[in-house]
């Protein structure tokens, strides 16, 4: 059992997570690989993710995550920087700068749970080395690509319409009413400023006059998670529940997905919205992206011969191309 006991002061600083956060979502992800839970849910998905994968050349990259990312248990808090607020690269950024020691301490952690020591392939990322933290960070990335991205939509969609919940219950009833929102997760108690929810261990989430931000998982399943490191920033990470066959249903409403399966979600979203000649700020605006993230999708989408960029004045529109109108209209309308 989780108890987190509100003050008046930290119920009122309570915040819920614009979205899902990329890091979580792929250490959920990876757990969800690795097991059986939700299986009516999620099976279809696991069937997807794999194929993708390993048409990637990424099984073995993501194994290597998978020892980091046990199905039960601790995994590292350094892999989980983000709030539900950063787009993927900047939480790659976070991570790539967490201190030597954290890294120590947080691998040393993980394995002496196993009773074992940090075994020598994992000792360069428990040191710091640069391109063992570079390493995980394309590990992490390619993996996010393969398997969580192509997902996106139906991601967002959940955690807007999660969010608009608890932001009428805050309209109605304020902080109280936001939290007591929660109780229709299973498990869930919330009342009187005080939240009970299942948890692996008994467990108190102490705030020390801090705000907690609670963050929508897509990928969570049954009981929430929080950082174990409690001198972090705390979140709460809680379920969105997806229904069975939520992936069947996407497929049939989705107007890009079978471009997204060839070019990624982010990069078939990027040129269904190329109707009109848009600037990269433009487009990162539109789609929710960071300006860099959205750079590199045109530059890639520009080689794949699918975008022109022409500059005017100061400048540089984006436009979708003859062969990018071809491929969009071979999607499913």
């Amino acid at each position: 059992m989780l108890r987190v006991d509100f003050s008046s002061g930290e119920l009122s600083r309570l915040r819920v997570a614009p979205g899902v956060d990329p890091l979580w979502e792929t250490a959920l992800s990876l757990h969800l690989l690795q097991n059986r839970q939700a299986a009516l849910a999620f099976d279809p998905w696991r069937r997807e993710a794999r194929a993708a994968l390993a048409r990637a050349g990424l099984v073995p990259a993501t194994r290597a995550l998978m020892r980091l990312c046990p199905p039960t248990g601790y995994f590292p808090d350094f892999l989980t920087p983000g709030c539900g607020d950063t787009d993927l690269d900047t939480a790659l950024d976070q991570v790539l700068a967490t201190p030597r020691r954290r890294l120590a301490a947080e691998l040393l952690r993980l394995y002496a749970d196993t009773g074992r020591a940090v075994p020598p392939g994992m000792r360069p990322l428990a040191e710091g080395r640069p391109e063992a933290l570079r390493r995980l960070a394309r590990a992490l990335r390619g993996y996010y690509t393969a398997a969580v991205e192509p997902y996106l939509s139906v991601m967002r969609t959940q955690a807007a319409a999660d969010r608009a919940a608890r932001a009428d219950a805050a309209l109605v009833r304020g902080a109280e009413g936001l939290l007591a929102g929660y109780d229709e997760l299973p498990g869930w108690r919330c009342e009187g400023g005080k939240l009970r929810a299942p948890y692996p261990v008994d467990r108190e989430l102490g705030l020390q006059g801090r705000s907690l931000t609670l963050v929508p998982s897509f990928f969570c399943v049954r009981a929430p998670l929080a950082l174990v490191d409690e001198e972090l920033p705390p979140v709460l990470v809680h379920p969105l529940s997806p229904e069975p066959q939520w992936l069947a249903r996407s497929r049939r409403t989705d107007p890009v997905s079978s471009v997204a399966q060839l070019i990624g979600a982010s990069r078939a979203r990027l040129l269904r919205q190329l109707d009109r000649p848009m600037t990269t700020t433009g487009i990162a605006a539109a789609l929710g992206l960071a300006a860099s993230t959205a750079s590199r999708h045109v530059s890639v989408l520009r080689d794949a011969g699918l975008l022109s960029s022409r500059r005017q004045g100061v400048r540089v529109l984006h436009r979708r191309t003859r062969l990018g109108d071809a491929l969009l209209a071979g999607a499913p309308r």
